[in-house]
Formats: structure tokens, sequence, C-alpha cells
């Protein structure tokens, strides 16, 4: 369709005889079309016609957002940033991906430089954190922590507070890049990282971004563990996926939204998790509570 005639049917949105076949043809035309709907919205005066385009708008996002989860799961979901800066654009479309990839390199530069040839394992977290909680004050975000913001990529390194998850991927991320052997745990509400040496004399200890990178030994996730009256699991000490870690962030948008008393969002933010679970085992209690 040439411009002139894509502006001519969006102003039949219009006409409530004909309103319902046209959003089903704009719908048919994909998210192309948006930025003609957005110009309808600014020159429109009419609050209930901008609320249509928004409706539009937003559908056609989702829609857009939903093939774009599908074709990361089939590629394996081993792009993290890419998994959770999807994620993030439900909630922000415009969100860059590029720019999310420059925080992470600048604080993997950062880290980069305070690294030295055959440090000890426990001394490159310890350079890591130096940058993370030290440098940069990346720290929980305990007085909003149901806020649908702690889940946003973008935010929590604009803002330097988030949860559990989000503090730990943004972690990994950046230790990944350093090449460190770094992985997610999925720990029964409170989501951790596990440093897995190649050196077998190096028993693999747990990092605890949600308080300022502390290490822990296995016996302190058996006693938080026990504490839950759980019984032990291979899960709660092995490292998870990429996959995993989105999902969790999922249950964690969802979990946000059923909080502020958004159920719409919640619903939605539960569509694209069913793309990410279908035919997976059922997930742990993980939410980050």
């Amino acid at each position: 369709m040439t411009n002139k005639e894509i502006k001519a049917l969006i102003s039949l949105l219009d006409d409530p005889e004909v309103a319902p076949q046209i959003q089903d043809k704009i719908q048919s035309l994909g998210e192309s079309i948006i930025p003609f709907l957005e110009e309808s919205w600014e020159e429109s005066l009419d609050p209930k016609q901008q609320e249509r385009l928004e409706d539009l708008i937003h559908n056609l996002q989702f829609e857009a957002l939903q093939q774009r989860m599908r074709v990361w799961r089939d590629s394996g979901g081993e792009n993290l940033l890419e998994g959770m800066w999807l994620l993030n654009s439900y909630q922000y479309p415009d969100a860059d991906f590029q720019a999310l990839n420059r925080a992470i390199e600048q604080l993997r530069f950062e880290a980069w430089t305070l690294m030295r040839p055959d440090m000890h394992p426990a001394d490159q977290v310890q350079a890591l954190n130096h940058v993370m909680f030290r440098g940069h004050r990346f720290a929980a975000n305990t007085q909003n922590f149901h806020s649908p913001a702690n889940s946003m990529l973008h935010l929590v390194l604009e803002t330097r507070r988030g949860n559990p998850l989000t503090l730990c991927v943004i972690y990994l991320l950046v230790a990944q890049r350093l090449n460190l052997p770094v992985y997610g745990v999925n720990l029964p509400n409170l989501f951790v990282l596990t440093y897995r040496p190649e050196n077998r004399k190096v028993e693999p200890f747990y990092i605890n971004c949600y308080n300022r990178g502390l290490i822990l030994s296995r016996a302190d996730i058996e006693h938080y563990v026990s504490q839950l009256n759980l019984s032990s699991n291979d899960i709660f000490f092995e490292p998870c996926s990429h996959l995993d870690i989105v999902r969790r962030a999922l249950r964690n948008l969802i979990l946000s939204f059923e909080k502020m008393q958004e159920p719409a969002k919640a619903i939605e933010v539960g569509k694209l998790l069913a793309i990410l679970t279908d035919d997976a085992a059922p997930a742990p209690d993980d939410e980050d509570e």
C-alpha cells in the first residue's frame, strides 16, 4: 500500500460501521504501519480516537514482540542480553539494544582493567564486585521491590537499583565477557550466581549480587534451603540456562504487575512466558520475593 492509501485506511477508523473491519486490516499489515498510527494520534483531537489508536499500536507491538520471542527461543535462547532486551521491550518498545550492549561493555572494560593474569577466582570476583558495587553502586531496590522497573534492564542500568535477578544478569553478562566461568542458579525466592573454576583444586562457590556480591559456600546454600524447609534439589546448586533466566524474569514481571493491580499486563506477559515454557518442565517456586 502507498502512504496515501495507508492514511486513508486509518481515517476510516472514525466510522463506527466499518471500524472493526478496518482494525483487522490494519492489524494484518504488521508493525510497519505503526509510524502512520502514531502520526494520526498526534493529529487527532478526539480522545476516543486516540485511545483506539493507542490500542492498535500496542497490539501490533505485542504481536511483533511475541514473534521475536519465538525466534529467540528457537535459536536456543543463548543470547541472554537479547532475551532480557525482549522482556524490556514489552514495557518500553523503543528500548535500544545497542545502548544496553554499550553499558555492559563499559562495565566489562572497567573490570578488565583490574584483572591480572593468574588471579585467584575469589580475587577476580572481588575486582568485579569493586566495579559493580563500589564504583557504580548497584544495589537492591528494597524500597520498591515489586516495581516492574526492577525487571527492566535499561532502567536497572540507569538507576543502579534492581531485584536479585536483574542485578545477577548484569553481573553475569559482564563476567561472561571477561571469560569467567560464572552461571546463574535458580534458588527459591533468591537468584544467585555460581563460579565454577576450571582448576578442580578450587571449590565452586556462589555469589549473592543482592548482597553486594557476597561470596557463599555450598554449605551456605544448603543452610538457606533448609531454612525454607525444602528438600535438597540439584537445581538449587547447579547452573541454569539463559532460557531459564528469562523465564524467571518474566515470572517476576507477572508478579510485579499483579502487585500493581495491572492484571491485563500480567496476562500479556504470561503469554510471553508461555512461548518460552512450551514443552518445558514445571518451574520451581522461584519468584524473587
